[in-house]
């Protein structure tokens, strides 16, 4: 498994959704995974963005379209829709904010209202490296991840902690969930039609879907309309800074300079 660079290339395209609270950090893991970049002072998302890259499972090579979701109640409206279709999932909280940990419950259910069981999820504890203010116990996370059947990771956006290892774990259950059913509905999954889009499916079309081959295969809308989509919605709102973690990172280098 590996990263793959030529973007127009693929077997499989799998979309992934990014959801939590504003402010956990979604859009720096996104933005870390698809370009290895970090924004310290980087401002809520509006709406939805999505980036893609694609990397290699089994000498295929697998595209991921990931999504990256407001957190704040108010475009909760905008983001619904962006369930649909979605094979995985990771479900984000903040390490150093505990109310960002509590909130997982509602997120995971607005999710699972949304999709198919069959969607993979993985549990991100993000912000792992400031860890002098930690307000969430890793047990506590591990216990929540295991009570509600997901995979979990602690990352670091910042020091590019287990990034890779989250999103390629995720692409890499999908991509064993998507085998197992071709093989369960009689396919042979090395001859699925390249270059399309994998959707384990949605609460509104799992009967359908399971009449055919228990995921469906939807080719991508064409990207123009999901431009102009982002154009009218993924613009930054730029009075919501989020500071608390540059000021936190601050206080750190502070604290650990050499006193004169």
């Amino acid at each position: 498994m590996g990263a793959y660079r030529v973007e127009d290339d693929y077997d499989y395209l799998f979309k992934v959704v990014l959801i939590g609270d504003s402010g956990v950090g979604k859009s720096n893991l996104l933005s870390r995974f698809t370009r290895n970049e970090f924004t310290l002072e980087s401002k809520s998302t509006i709406g939805v963005e999505f980036a893609t890259r694609s990397i290699r499972i089994d000498e295929k090579v697998v595209k991921a379209q990931i999504w990256d979701t407001a957190g704040q109640e108010r475009y909760r409206a905008i983001t619904s829709a962006y369930y649909r279709g979605a094979a995985g999932a990771l479900l984000v909280y903040d390490v150093t904010r505990h109310a960002t940990f509590e909130n997982l419950e509602r997120w995971l259910k607005e999710l699972r209202d949304h999709t198919d069981s069959s969607i993979v999820i993985m549990l991100i504890g993000n912000k792992a490296d400031l860890r002098h203010l930690r307000a969430v116990a890793t047990e506590d996370a591990q216990a929540f991840a295991e009570r509600e059947s997901m995979f979990f990771m602690e990352t670091s956006a910042l020091e590019s902690m287990n990034v890779e290892n989250a999103f390629s774990e995720v692409l890499t259950q999908i991509y064993n969930v998507v085998k197992k059913k071709a093989l369960e509905a009689g396919d042979d999954s090395t001859n699925l039609p390249k270059g399309q889009t994998i959707s384990i499916g949605s609460k509104d079309d799992v009967s359908a879907v399971k009449k055919e081959t228990m995921f469906s295969r939807i080719p991508s809308p064409p990207f123009s309309h999901q431009l102009r989509w982002l154009l009218r919605f993924s613009r930054r709102d730029s009075s919501n800074f989020s500071s608390a973690h540059a000021k936190a990172i601050a206080d750190r280098k502070n604290s650990s300079s050499p006193k004169v």
